[in-house]
């Protein structure tokens, strides 16, 4: 039986390198010369602590983040930016926690959409890891196909494959 994993992974070295990037652009810019400016990743919790004179400057500071972070390789879903920004004195803060591992009701929705593909495969859920198990290797790289039209706002990779 040959099989994959579908996982949600971020490396921690990747992701520090990304946020180092942004932190020596954000100092670098003209128009944050004197601003008070924060950009702090917890590496255990894996969340940003982002820190702002206005929620413009915050704003800029995550586009800047998104793409420098796919630059470094790393899809723009991984940061979860459903949390809106507060005001705490003269600062505005955001707290964007990173997405690391399959939760599982979108473990149980990729399962889901799998079954429903009509493909001759087994999916099933492994803490936030989704494997895939089927007789031909076919089928699972068109699972890995199917998957990249789902947007289920995660990012996605493809593990372990074996025949």
């Amino acid at each position: 039986m040959a099989s994959f994993d579908i996982v949600s992974k971020v490396d921690l070295q990747t992701l520090d390198n990304a946020v180092n990037v942004v932190k020596k652009e954000i100092t670098n810019r003209f128009d944050f010369k004197g601003s008070h400016v924060v950009i702090d990743l917890n590496k255990k919790d894996f969340k940003l602590n982002l820190e702002a004179d206005s929620e413009m400057k915050l704003q800029q500071i995550t586009d800047v983040l998104i793409s420098r972070s796919m630059k470094q390789g790393l899809a723009a879903e991984i940061y979860d930016l459903s949390k809106e920004p507060f005001q705490s004195g003269k600062v505005v803060k955001q707290e964007v926690p990173v997405r690391n591992g399959i939760k599982q009701e979108d473990a149980k929705k990729i399962v889901k959409l799998i079954k429903d593909s009509g493909l001759k495969v087994q999916a099933s859920i492994m803490d936030d890891i989704v494997r895939v198990t089927g007789k031909k290797i076919d089928d699972l790289q068109e699972v890995i196909q199917a998957s990249k039209n789902w947007n289920l706002g995660i990012a996605l990779q493809y593990i372990n494959m074996k025949s």
